[in-house]
């Protein structure tokens, strides 16, 4: 236990505190066994060990957090772990990376079970199964899902401006109240394009030269390591999955070609229509369909996009379209957010927000055509700063989270 108290020193006496993203105040952290699931690179180590520092003494062993992507345990079980902190009076446990170690879900079942009085903390992949057909978690864990940064909480990191989220409705309801208010402590047009490409991955503090490069190297692990392990995507085939990838940065939303991303990859059209599945699990692409409802099990998507902007800089060969970086925005900030998005219909706006808005993203001249005759409709026009007569700036819905 010398060994990962040492560690644990290290990891929380170094993790930095000048910011500390919100998401911390949503999650239950007085809950018996919780997981934060995200993409590589969103911040859950950062998240879990700012939280042991700020909650804990330096020197309190009611408290444990490690990472299961370490040579400690090659040799050692989380059970074994589990039991020797409890012994010494342990409380809390903090496993980082659990997705990492084999047959995780069956050890943690058992110190869930066998120990009533510790708190057990994870973080995995997004592409991790809480139940693997040996270990029902299902029942016992919270599940949290961690995006990345919101545009507000890249302006706070990058400039150093405070501000306050708004809720979605609030917004709808009354966005010039609420743009005058951003208006008064900074000029969002000037934050929007830089979010736009560099503001999602907090890592963009740690070098904004080699920022694109880390982005690949995520979207690398992604498929290279976790498709592969988690979703048994045959290794042979990772090169035609990046290349759908690119494929799909190159597509406007409005052109879902199944047979031209089958036909441009080499890759059959059920397997391309499994993998955007798996892709989708993994945070990298986002589809759409009409009704959620009656989506079934390799159904064509009515419109996709990758993840977020950062991706579509990133792996896009040229200038990304416009157009797409919108809609990737706006549906990145929605989702992120916990809104539930369909794709609202041909000539009928782009997106639906949980069932009941309608929302057509455009340039500051979009008009309300493609609306007419529909209730609770708005305009989401980007190049503008102010909100009138159902159009809102759509940098606004960068503050949503």
């Amino acid at each position: 236990m010398e060994r990962l108290f040492e560690r644990h020193d290290k990891y929380i006496s170094s993790v930095p505190m000048n910011y500390i993203r919100d998401f911390m105040n949503y999650v239950n952290w007085d809950a018996r066994l919780l997981v934060i699931r995200g993409p590589k690179g969103v911040g859950k180590s950062t998240l879990l060990q700012q939280y042991v520092r700020k909650n804990f003494g330096a020197d309190d062993r009611h408290v444990l957090y490690c990472s299961a992507d370490t040579n400690y345990f090659t040799t050692h079980t989380l059970t074994e772990v589990a039991d020797n902190f409890v012994k010494i009076g342990g409380k809390w446990l903090f496993i980082d990376e659990v997705h990492k170690y084999k047959g995780w879900s069956r050890e943690i079942k058992e110190i869930y079970d066998l120990h009533h009085g510790l708190h057990v903390v994870l973080s995995g992949s997004s592409l991790i199964q809480i139940n693997d057909g040996q270990a029902d978690l299902s029942r016992r864990i919270l599940i949290y899902d961690m995006p990345g940064l919101s545009m507000r909480e890249f302006i706070r990191l990058d400039a150093g401006i405070e501000t306050e989220p708004v809720a979605l409705n609030d917004l709808l309801k009354s966005p010039n109240s609420y743009c005058s208010y951003i208006r008064s402590v900074c000029h969002p047009l000037e934050h929007f394009p830089k979010y736009l490409q560099y503001g999602y991955y907090p890592f963009f503090l740690e070098g904004k030269r080699e920022y694109f490069s880390r982005v690949e190297n995520v979207v690398n692990y992604i498929v290279d390591v976790e498709l592969t392990k988690h979703r048994n995507l045959d290794v042979g085939n990772t090169r035609s999955v990046k290349a759908l990838l690119q494929v799909v940065s190159l597509m406007t939303p409005y052109e879902v070609d199944i047979s031209k991303l089958s036909k441009a990859t080499a890759i059959s059209r059920p397997t391309v229509l499994k993998y955007l599945s798996h892709l989708e699990e993994a945070c990298l692409v986002r589809r759409l369909f009409t009704d959620l409802k009656t989506v079934t099990d390799l159904q064509k998507p009515d419109k996709m996009y990758l993840d977020n902007s950062n991706l579509l800089y990133t792996l896009c060969p040229k200038t990304p379209e416009t157009g797409t970086v919108r809609e990737t925005f706006f549906a990145n900030q929605l989702a992120s957010a916990g809104h539930t998005l369909e794709y609202a219909g041909y000539k009928s706006g782009d997106f639906r927000i949980d069932g009941e808005v309608v929302v057509e993203v455009g340039g500051a001249d979009k008009g309300f055509r493609q609306l007419a005759g529909q209730q609770n409709a708005f305009v989401a026009a980007d190049g503008i700063e102010s909100a009138a007569l159902g159009k809102i700036p759509l940098w606004a819905f960068g503050f949503l989270y």
